[in-house]
C-alpha cells in the first residue's frame, strides 16, 4: 500500500473540507441566490467525494477481494473488510449519489440539500479520513 499517496489524498480531502467551511453560507436562501457559492461548494464536494473514492479504490486494490463495480460499492467493500463501519459506508455511498448528480445533472441540484450537507455532514469526510489513517497504521504502512 502506498501510504504516501493515501496521505497526499487525505490532505487534499482536508483542503476541500476547509474550503467548504470557509465559504459555507449562513442560510440555504443565501446559497440558492449565489452562483459563486454554489460553484465553490459543489466543486469542493465533488472533489471530496472523488478523493474518498480514490483512497478507497487504492486500499481495495491491495486486497484479494472482488473489485467494486461502482464508486458507491467501494464503501460497501470497505465495510465488508471491517475498514469502515457500515453506517459510515452508507453515508459515503449517499455522498457518491450527490457527486453523480453534481457532475451529470448540475441543473437538478437541490441547494437545500447541499446546505444541509455543508452544515451537518462534513464530519463524514473526516471520519472516513480517520478510518483510512487507522487502516494504514494497522497495516504497518
Amino acid at each position: 500500500m502506498d501510504t504516501a499517496l493515501i496521505l497526499k489524498k487525505l490532505e487534499a480531502l482536508e483542503r476541500c473540507i476547509r474550503r467548504i467551511e470557509s465559504k459555507r453560507p449562513d442560510s440555504a436562501e443565501l446559497l440558492r441566490e449565489s452562483l459563486d457559492l454554489q460553484d465553490i461548494l459543489a466543486v469542493n464536494l465533488e472533489r471530496a467525494v472523488q478523493t474518498c473514492v480514490d483512497v478507497a479504490s487504492h486500499i481495495l486494490a491491495e486486497s484479494s477481494g472482488k473489485s467494486p463495480e461502482t464508486m458507491g460499492e467501494c464503501f460497501e467493500r470497505l465495510a465488508e473488510a471491517g475498514i469502515v463501519e457500515e453506517p459510515l459506508a452508507t453515508r459515503m455511498q449517499k455522498a457518491v449519489g450527490f457527486r453523480n448528480i453534481a457532475v451529470h445533472e448540475y441543473e437538478e441540484i437541490d441547494w437545500d440539500i447541499v446546505f444541509a450537507i455543508v452544515t451537518r455532514d462534513l464530519g463524514d469526510f473526516r471520519a472516513f479520513a480517520r478510518a483510512m489513517l487507522g487502516h494504514c497504521e494497522r497495516a504497518g504502512a
